[in-house]
């Protein structure tokens, strides 16, 4: 998107709020409540492989999963839901609690390697999720935020997929192709 397509992107959404007030429609409602019910069942689970890491990057990657992904995205989804007048899930999950040394026996922890993997492909997922849920949406608003949580998201992800590139926690895929 060029500048200008961003510039006319929100100037639209700014008319829209103002003068296009709808409850939520069914796709979008639905889509919502999923995202905002993973979002925050990821934090406990993020905060485990937090306090389980090793590698200090890692350990950041995965705070700022915690404190500039997740966080935000549940507090606008839950801001687009009330908007639109749909109910937000009852369901919440534990607050992340961080801590810098933990004594886990080593046969109950994950590796630097295995925590990576699973993060990447819990990031994996909910990328997809919101993209799906990017494709019901009829409302600019929820468009564009989705939109915005799903560029965080994939900039967030490539950071993690530097990291496992540069530690060598990226699994070695044979390549494709003729075998004789």
């Amino acid at each position: 998107m060029t500048i200008l397509d961003q510039l006319k992107a929100y100037a639209r959404t700014i008319v829209q709020s103002i003068v296009d007030k709808e409850p939520l429609n069914y796709m979008e409602a639905a889509g919502l409540f999923g995202l905002l019910l993973q979002a925050r069942h990821n934090i406990p689970i993020l905060s485990s492989f937090y306090n389980q890491a090793q590698d200090n990057e890692l350990k950041k990657i995965i705070k700022q999963a915690i404190y500039e992904q997740t966080i935000p995205a549940i507090e606008e989804l839950e801001r687009l839901m009330c908007a639109g007048n749909a109910e937000l899930p009852e369901v919440h999950f534990s607050s992340p609690i961080l801590h810098n040394k933990v004594d886990y026996p080593q046969k109950v922890c994950l590796t630097d390697m295995e925590i990576a993997i699973a993060i990447g492909t819990m990031a994996r997922t909910s990328q997809l999720a919101t993209f799906l849920s990017l494709q019901q949406c009829y409302q600019l608003e929820i468009a564009m935020a989705l939109n915005q949580i799903l560029n965080n998201g994939l900039q967030w992800d490539f950071r993690l997929l530097q990291l496992m590139l540069h530690r060598g926690w990226l699994p070695n895929i044979p390549k494709v192709g003729n075998r004789q």
